[in-house]
């Protein structure tokens, strides 16, 4: 027999988790704040959060917010039980409940979901996952059936922080997308051609110098900057300008400009891309 899970919460996600762990065939208890959601699962729907929880060694926890993950785990016995919160989080929020976890005698699995519902269960879907290795290794398994897992450490707070990290450079990236496509439009130019012949190839070709950028990172620059800092920062203005002739509000590209500014007056004018990355780390306090 496969092992029972148990998903608290039947958002979006919560029942995309929960229908993924049905075709699996894992014995399947759910709780969710609102009765009713997600009439077309067919399983065990307990009465209380508490009942929920004591029905299934692996208890996987899919709430809006980590005040409500707080809310509906704060007073129930979670002894021998294995808690692996998906709820969005930042690292201390995961690491403060995996402290609270630990207190009421679970073990503690954060973890971060990079996928949307529709792809769970899909060859195209990971889940980010920290805390007790042991817990993990134990549910591995049963968690594989919801996206491929990827452990990345003891620390509980890892998960949420690659979670992040992925998170900030996909709205970065349709940040700037947008922003292009909005110039685009200012001449009633269509979206979807420019999209595709232009936008989307030009954006995968400039992904590929992220390797290179990780590299400089962890190893020092390597060579010659192709595409210095100061003639970045030199032709900027450019898109700004642009931007706002075109009645584009620039408050996207604003940032990028002051960081490149920022490092030319650092005396990194002659350095790459990777340069920038140490400029956004604030200094001790």
């Amino acid at each position: 027999m496969k092992t029972p899970v148990t998903v608290l919460g039947l958002g979006a996600m919560g029942t995309a988790l929960a229908r993924a762990f049905l075709a699996a065939g894992h014995p399947t208890t759910v709780w969710n704040r609102t009765p009713g959601r997600s009439p077309e699962l067919d399983v065990v729907r307990a009465a209380t959060a508490g009942e929920a929880i004591a029905a299934s060694p692996l208890v996987v926890v899919c709430l809006l917010v980590d005040d409500t993950v707080r809310s509906t785990l704060d007073g129930i016995d979670l002894t021998g039980k294995t808690i692996v919160n998906l709820t969005n989080s930042t690292p201390d929020q995961a690491r403060a409940t995996a402290e609270r976890v630990t207190a009421a005698g679970a073990q503690y699995v954060g973890g971060g979901i990079m996928a949307v519902p529709a792809m769970i269960g899909g060859p195209a879907a990971f889940i980010f996952y920290s805390g007790v290795p042991e817990a993990f290794e134990e549910h591995r398994a049963a968690l594989s059936v919801l996206a491929r897992p990827e452990y990345v450490g003891t620390d509980p707070g890892l998960a949420a922080l690659h979670d992040i990290a992925l998170l900030s450079a996909m709205y970065g990236m349709f940040g700037g997308a947008q922003h292009a496509l909005a110039l685009i439009g200012t001449e009633n130019l269509p979206a979807e051609p420019f999209t595709e012949r232009f936008l989307l190839p030009w954006l995968t070709a400039m992904l590929g110098s992220l390797p290179r950028i990780a590299k400089d990172l962890d190893n020092g620059p390597s060579d010659t900057a192709g595409s210095n800092l100061a003639m970045q920062a030199a032709a900027f203005d450019n898109l700004t300008d642009t931007s706002n002739a075109q009645g584009i509000d620039p408050m996207l590209l604003e940032p990028m400009g002051t960081l490149l500014r920022k490092a030319v007056a650092a005396g990194r004018g002659d350095a790459d891309l990777a340069a920038l990355v140490g400029l956004l780390r604030t200094p001790a306090g």
